[in-house]
């Protein structure tokens, strides 16, 4: 989940700018009017989407300096899939003991470095899935999970997309995928942002959380 206003506050290198996910910001609901916008839909698609005008009105005032100033629009909102909880599941985490140090590859050159921390195994449909947790090495209460999916490069932003987690969410973890968000690339190229590992390629389509920006 997006938990953070600045999961990529500008890491000024040669290369450019980092999408560094280890500083995000966490939506406050109060930010979100209440109203009868959403007055048919259940209690968690609610929520769901009041998160989601949340981060809209950050990223489309320009607050967070990431999109172009042509791209700002205070009254407009990013682009999402409607929340389904067919992809809010279940999963058994799994610790990887001893789990390698590696630099994670990136939209740039910059080589920021993980450790394996654990598996989240769950089921999808039919498909039984997994995917890998990395602890940031610079702040080790911090779980990413980067992942790519059969609708990357159609409908959502084709070098995958991110999904957050702390470290008392392992405790009884769910996956939910209508949180899943677009790093900053997907709307700056001046920004630095890790590429998912192969082993979380997912062979799926996972039709829930953003869409593709433009």
């Amino acid at each position: 989940m997006r938990n953070t206003i600045l999961l990529g506050v500008a890491i000024v290198s040669l290369l450019g700018n980092a999408c560094d996910t280890s500083k995000k910001w966490k939506p406050n609901q109060e930010m979100v009017a209440e109203g009868d916008e959403y007055s048919t839909l259940s209690g968690y698609a609610k929520r769901v989407m009041r998160h989601r005008d949340s981060t809209s009105a950050m990223f489309l005032s320009g607050a967070n300096g990431i999109l172009p100033k042509s791209d700002l629009s205070p009254t407009g909102k990013l682009n999402y899939f409607t929340p389904d909880e067919v992809f809010r599941v279940k999963a058994a985490f799994t610790p990887i003991q001893n789990g390698a140090v590696f630099e994670m590859k990136t939209s740039t050159e910059r080589l920021p470095e993980y450790k394996r921390y654990g598996t989240l195994s769950f089921k999808l449909g039919d498909a039984d899935l997994a995917l890998t947790l990395y602890q940031n090495v610079e702040q080790l209460d911090y779980f990413f999970c980067p992942f790519k999916d059969l609708t990357n490069a159609k409908s959502t932003y084709g070098a995958g997309r991110y999904l957050d987690f702390e470290l008392a969410d392992l405790e009884s973890p769910v996956l939910d995928f209508n949180y899943a968000y677009n790093p900053y690339c997907a709307y700056n190229k001046e920004f630095s942002c890790p590429i998912p590992p192969v082993e979380n390629h997912l062979n799926v389509p996972i039709p829930a959380g953003e869409k593709n920006w433009h």
